[in-house]
């Protein structure tokens, strides 16, 4: 069943996680002198944020999800720092679990008219995804930025962005079809995207 509200209730969302205030410099500064690792961190807004342990539920929708991507489109990298809009980036290098790209990207992070679809998967990250990622997605123009909802078995689909806000937000619920901009044709059944 279509639903057309544009987000669940926040209330019933876990909180965000512990972030620490830092910059693109700053990280490089620490990656370089070994006291900190970017691959258990990602930056996002000038805070650090610590990458949590992935819960079976989340590893088996990256899967399903990853498989199908890979099924349709032929660039799709995981776990990539990306570049958003230039008054974002000193600030901001999220790293989306999922990214397609229009071409391969070599030596930089791909920018966001490199992106055919940004996709993370939540359960825990939920409401982080749904504000402070979504803003900041919809600031750099991405035009195609889903959130996989684990404990809600949900997709939402947010599209047309303006002004740093995704106009369209629809969820799709189990039963239902959802297809890329990308690639209007291929249909993921939503269910599939939550096995178990």
């Amino acid at each position: 069943m279509l639903s057309t509200s544009s987000a669940p209730l926040l209330e019933s969302i876990p909180p965000l996680p512990r972030r620490l205030r830092l910059t693109r410099g700053d990280c490089a500064v620490l990656e370089q002198s070994g006291q900190f690792e970017k691959k258990k961190a990602e930056l996002v807004e000038g805070d650090l944020i610590e990458k949590m342990g992935k819960k079976r539920p989340h590893s088996e929708s990256w899967e399903a999800i990853a498989r199908w991507l890979f099924g349709v489109f032929s660039i799709v990298n995981s776990e990539t720092s990306i570049d958003v809009a230039p008054e974002d980036n000193p600030t901001s290098e999220p790293e989306p679990d999922l990214i397609v790209l229009k071409h391969r990207v070599r030596d930089a992070n791909p920018k966001p008219g490199d992106l055919l679809l940004v996709v993370e998967i939540s359960d825990s990250t939920l409401r982080f995804d749904l504000t402070v990622k979504a803003g900041l997605y919809a600031r750099a123009d991405i035009l195609d930025y889903w959130v996989l909802d684990v404990i809600g078995r949900r997709i939402g689909v947010h599209r047309d962005p303006k002004s740093g806000v995704y106009q369209s937000v629809r969820w799709y619920g189990e039963g239902e079809n959802v297809s890329p901009l990308a690639a209007p044709d291929a249909r993921l059944a939503v269910a599939d995207a939550f096995p178990g």
